[in-house]
């Protein structure tokens, strides 16, 4: 008997026909094509549709020949039907197989590609902090036809503000930076009569309308200064007798030397005894400063004409910007270049970069001198120039209230304040304050 190979049906796989037949006698090799099938001790399998050779009655009782080497010649054969390979049947294992024919292994799922792109989850989507969930609305206009348009139309029509009104937000976010520590500032001329007194309760009233911090200015003046009476006066008392307090340990206890206009800013006046004026040294200047610098943000100083006199020195020494008041008027701006001079033959020289120039008009009508051009002047050498126009009621010499000044006054005293804030970062916080000990 010859083992001729066979191709195997569509619906066979090898792993199904290679049966131990040595129990019959037929050794039968690992790739011999399926042949009789012996008697099986089972349930009797069900037959191919294709033919096969009788099975024989019953087992030899002699001992199995040994069968001569088979020489297997495989004929390529395509099976493009061919069934995956997977774990046999529970029906067609034989019960006494044996270990030479192990079960197929589970085919292993398909490597990936070389250029397969590995799944990407979506990328998150934008934080709620950077998602306009609000839409902004529009500032209602404070002013002229625009504020007319929107009162007749109760809010329906909008037409929003105008360049003048941003401009005017813009400089107020500039007057409302913060400050470190505090912020000195000292108003001084060598003329008299050109608005030193009137700059300083303006500014300073500028300052404590618009931002939420204390504002104070102290005068200085020792020929009988004239600051505490620009404002309502409510206290009697002087810087001499701040000084000569001994319970100074809270903000109250500095308040009741005080007086406080309708804008907020406090005044500490300064002695109205020529006598006694006389005596405020610098050492006195600098123990005033001391207090004050514990509960003040912004302190100004209207300082007096001269130069030379003991508390000039303990002012500048300690200030942190200056403004320079002069008329728009040829004596005036000499007077204001030879205290520029005399600050850079004293030491002071370091103050000119930090220093504003205020023209301050004071007479109505326009000068006959250049305005445009004096201001370049100044600008070679200090920091800004700012024009203050008249006003009548700046000129009365009484109570300054911002809301009787006119719109071109006000806005010159925003404009001024903005130009000192823009400097309140430029200086930090002490190294040694003079701090005094509760």
């Amino acid at each position: 008997m010859t083992d001729t190979p066979v191709a195997l049906p569509p619906w066979l796989s090898e792993d199904d026909a290679q049966l131990d037949l040595s129990h019959v006698g037929v050794p039968v090799s690992p790739q011999a094509a399926p042949g009789p099938t012996p008697p099986q001790a089972g349930p009797p399998q069900p037959a191919p549709p294709q033919p096969s050779p009788p099975q024989p009655s019953s087992p030899q009782p002699s001992s199995p020949q040994p069968s001569p080497p088979q020489t297997h010649h495989q004929q390529p054969h395509e099976q493009p039907h061919r069934r995956q390979p997977g774990p046999p049947h529970p029906e067609t294992v034989h019960p006494h197989a044996t270990a030479a024919s192990p079960p197929a292994a589970a085919a292993p799922y398909p490597p990936r590609s070389a250029g397969a792109v590995p799944d990407q989850r979506p990328a998150p989507g934008p934080a709620l902090d950077q998602v306009a969930l609000l839409r902004k609305a529009r500032r209602a206009p404070a002013r002229g036809w625009r504020r007319a348009v929107h009162s007749l139309s109760a809010g329906t029509i909008n037409p929003g503000e105008s360049t003048a009104e941003l401009e005017y937000q813009e400089l107020l976010e500039r007057v409302g930076r913060p400050v470190r520590g505090d912020y000195r500032i000292a108003v001084l001329s060598l003329k008299g009569g050109v608005g030193k007194t009137t700059t300083a309760v303006g500014l300073g009233s500028t300052f404590a309308s618009l931002r939420g911090d204390r504002v104070i200015a102290v005068d200085a003046n020792p020929d009988l200064g004239t600051l505490g009476q620009r404002i309502p006066r409510q206290t009697e008392s002087t810087v001499r007798d701040l000084l000569a307090d001994p319970a100074i340990h809270r903000y109250s206890d500095v308040r009741a030397h005080t007086s406080q206009a309708p804008s907020r800013l406090e005044v500490l006046a300064s002695e109205r005894d020529p006598a006694a004026a006389e005596a405020f040294s610098e050492d006195e200047y600098r123990g005033v400063m001391a207090i004050l610098q514990r509960y003040y943000n912004i302190i100004l100083t209207d300082c007096g004409t001269g130069l030379s006199h003991s508390a000039m020195r303990g002012v500048l020494d300690l200030a942190d910007a200056l403004i320079l008041v002069s008329s728009p008027a040829l004596d005036g701006a000499r007077s204001a270049g030879a205290t520029l001079d005399w600050l850079a033959g004293h030491g002071f020289g370091h103050l000119i970069a930090r220093s504003v120039v205020v023209l301050s008009s004071a007479r109505p009508g326009s000068s006959s001198i250049d305005t445009d051009q004096l201001a370049q002047h100044f600008l070679t050498r200090c920091r800004a120039v700012q024009p203050i126009v008249f006003d009548d009621h700046l000129a009365e010499g009484a109570d300054i209230d911002l809301e009787l000044l006119n719109r071109r006054t006000r806005r010159g005293f925003v404009e001024l304040a903005a130009i000192i804030a823009d400097d309140f970062g430029g200086t930090g916080l002490r190294r040694h304050p003079p701090f005094l000990a509760d």
